[in-house]
């Protein structure tokens, strides 16, 4: 049985209403081999002053703080450099997690093969008994499964279907696979900045980590819990948003990692584009989801001519 060291980061930014409950989802896990860091990205509200006092209480929490405002991701990547545990788990300031949650999924790291680890997600609104909606069930029952089937399921299922999940707020990760796959800057058609968008730089954890590991594990049980407010990430962000600018991240996934499936994959990103096409953003041909500097080669730019 796996009794290594659990690393819970929660990187935050002006959440003084809502960390205390965070952390303490964290701190009530009922595997207790955790370290909690928490990175307070230069706060103005008060979250820095919170988590000292927090910290005096619990020698498991850790909390760092940035002297300047150095963007969400570089955030994220501050809490991943600063684990000490084997395995890592993002917890974003204002979501939380069942206290079985590290308990549930840790097992299936028993597998060498498998490098990261799932659960079904509620959604929900001003407590968690308000809950808006159930994702991430991707099977009926808990499994583990070739992380072949996790890629395609990416490509295949789209953005909005809810049946694989696009933050890392869901899973747990071998620390060693999150830093590597956890990339602060995504190279770009556009030249788009993805360390503050901070759309995109999440799936890459999962797509990443799938293709450097066989084994992908589910837990059909809703463990993790999304709070959707006025100002998170996913909600502020349209819908045009957020399936552009994963495509475009997704594009560079395949172009480093995949190339030799472009064409089957670039199906899905194509019919996301017919749909948000001018809507905003700059992405009008299929090309534009493919970093600048890639060039493809032979059938591809048919294929890729052809679905733009």
């Amino acid at each position: 049985m796996i009794k290594d060291l659990v690393s819970i980061l929660i990187p935050v930014y002006n959440r003084v209403n809502l960390i205390e409950e965070t952390i303490q989802s964290a701190a009530n896990q009922s595997y207790t081999n955790i370290e909690i860091i928490v990175v307070d990205n230069c706060s103005t509200d008060g979250t820095w002053e919170l988590l000292e006092k927090l910290a005096l209480n619990d020698n498991r929490l850790r909390v760092f703080r940035n002297d300047e405002n150095i963007g969400p991701v570089r955030n994220w990547k501050r809490c991943v450099d600063e684990a000490k545990g084997e395995f890592s788990k993002i917890l974003w300031s204002d979501d939380l997690i069942h206290e079985d949650f590290i308990k549930e999924t840790i097992p299936f790291f028993e597998n060498k093969e498998v490098g990261f680890v799932y659960t079904s997600t509620v959604i929900f609104m001003d407590n968690i008994h308000n809950v808006k909606s159930k994702i991430h069930e991707t099977f009926k029952k808990t499994k583990e499964f070739s992380s072949n089937i996790f890629i395609k399921k990416m490509f295949f299922s789209g953005t909005y279907s809810g049946k694989v999940p696009y933050s890392p707020g869901c899973a747990i990760f071998r620390t060693i696979a999150l830093k590597e796959a956890l990339k602060v800057d995504i190279p770009n058609y556009f030249d788009y900045d993805f360390s503050k968008i901070a759309i995109g730089n999440d799936v890459l954890c999962f797509l990443i980590t799938a293709s450097k590991y066989k084994k992908v594990s589910f837990v059909n049980k809703r463990l993790s819990y999304f709070r959707e407010h006025s100002d998170s990430i996913s909600t502020d962000s349209g819908g045009s948003k957020l399936a552009l600018f994963y495509n475009a991240a997704k594009g560079y996934y395949l172009s480093n990692y995949e190339e030799k499936n472009i064409g089957i994959y670039s199906i899905n990103m194509w019919q996301e584009l017919k749909k948000f096409k001018n809507d905003n953003y700059k992405f009008d041909k299929l090309i534009h989801f493919y970093p600048k500097a890639f060039k493809p080669k032979g059938i591809l730019i048919k294929v890729l001519n052809y679905l733009s």
